[in-house]
């Protein structure tokens, strides 16, 4: 098996105070920040919903979703348009709301290690943070996110009559 066989392109993509990092392929488009409408009961992680491609996009700030506060934005902000791999989400995507734009990165085991260190609730929908050389990304659950995006969506829809 050649290097190149054992390498994962992935995104770092820049929060308020941190970053993630995800695989290349869970990341359908990043578009400009437009104001999403926001709708009554949600979290204040759950930003509201925006026009994608014909659908409503679902945007959350993943700060607030890992409790930190949700970061203000600037005129760097931007929306990384993830697939929905669970099906929970209805439209089939949704958006992270990222404090600039993610840079392309090629990763591997030998510069990728767990990093033991945490500081985040035990509920967040984190799997681990990373060394990679000198960054310390968060690799996120994405499951888990949108699990609490759809329950979101749910809970602030309107009772059927």
């Amino acid at each position: 098996m050649s290097a190149a066989d054992e390498e994962l392109y992935s995104l770092l993509v820049p929060l308020a105070d941190e970053r993630l990092i995800v695989p290349r392929a869970c990341v359908a488009e990043v578009v400009r920040f437009t104001p999403p409408v926001q709708r009554e009961a949600h979290k204040p992680w759950m930003l509201g919903s925006i026009g994608w491609n014909g659908r409503d996009l679902p945007v959350v700030a993943f700060e607030g979703a890992i409790g930190k506060d949700v970061p203000a934005p600037t005129g760097r902000t931007r929306v990384v348009v993830f697939y929905s791999t669970t099906g929970a989400v209805r439209p089939g995507f949704f958006g992270v709301l990222t404090q600039g734009f993610p840079q392309l990165v090629r990763v591997n085991q030998e510069v990728l290690k767990l990093d033991s260190t945490s500081g985040w609730p035990e509920n967040a929908p984190i799997l681990c943070r990373v060394k990679m050389i000198n960054e310390f990304p968060l690799i996120p659950n994405l499951e888990k996110l949108e699990g609490m995006i759809a329950a979101e969506m749910l809970s602030a829809a309107p009772a059927a009559k």
